[in-house]
């Protein structure tokens, strides 16, 4: 199973190595970094780079997809290449998917129309603009697109997505080696449980 993850300026880490890390370990997959070109693509923090090993004309027919977010996003939209691939390489996938606000990039290339789907909770009000039907759901999956929320939920998606390809055994034992065993020490992950005065405070976050 090979698996695709398109870089671009300013994507968030996390949304990309989280499903990397996953997948990778997994027997039977390959996980490549692409861009337009080869060569080392900065996140949105500025002080990490990835390396695209390969061009998206190196790689025009992945079995899966994965679309990160991130900061960058907005301008990615604009990204004629970046959008061409998606929309060309999903006619051969057989999963694409996103996680946070590459969803949106999945909307440009007119892959959600009428369908179930998530985002980053900052961006979630653009999935309409898209033709998609916004959920607040951490996972969603409908047909062959699944999309996560935002930046962690991508880990979650990459064991749903390797639970389906590969069977439980293989999620769990994935799931062993990284020893993904969530306690977060504070309990406020999800929009739903924040107050007004902290949504305010993570927007100020995403705004610097």
């Amino acid at each position: 199973m090979h698996v695709a993850i398109p870089l671009y300026p300013r994507f968030t880490a996390l949304d990309a190595v989280g499903p990397y890390t996953v997948l990778g370990f997994a027997p039977g997959w390959t996980v490549t970094f692409v861009a337009a070109e080869p060569g080392l693509v900065h996140d949105d923090l500025g002080t990490l780079a990835i390396p695209a090993t390969a061009s998206y004309a190196d790689l025009p027919e992945p079995d899966v997809i994965l679309v990160p977010g991130g900061l960058g996003t907005f301008d990615a939209l604009a990204d004629e290449a970046l959008v061409d691939w998606i929309r060309q390489a999903h006619e051969h996938t057989r999963w694409t998917t996103s996680v946070c606000s590459g969803s949106l990039l999945l909307g440009a290339a007119g892959l959600l129309q009428g369908r179930r789907a998530t985002s980053h909770w900052a961006v979630t009000g653009f999935l309409p603009g898209a033709g998609a039907d916004p959920v607040t759901e951490r996972v969603v999956v409908d047909g062959k697109i699944v999309t996560a929320a935002g930046v962690s939920a991508g880990i979650d998606m990459a064991f749903d997505l390797l639970g389906r390809v590969s069977g439980d055994e293989t999620a769990e034992s994935v799931q062993l080696v990284i020893e993904y065993d969530p306690a977060p020490p504070y309990d406020a992950g999800a929009i739903t449980k924040a107050s007004d005065a902290l949504r305010e405070r993570a927007a100020e976050l995403l705004r610097r």
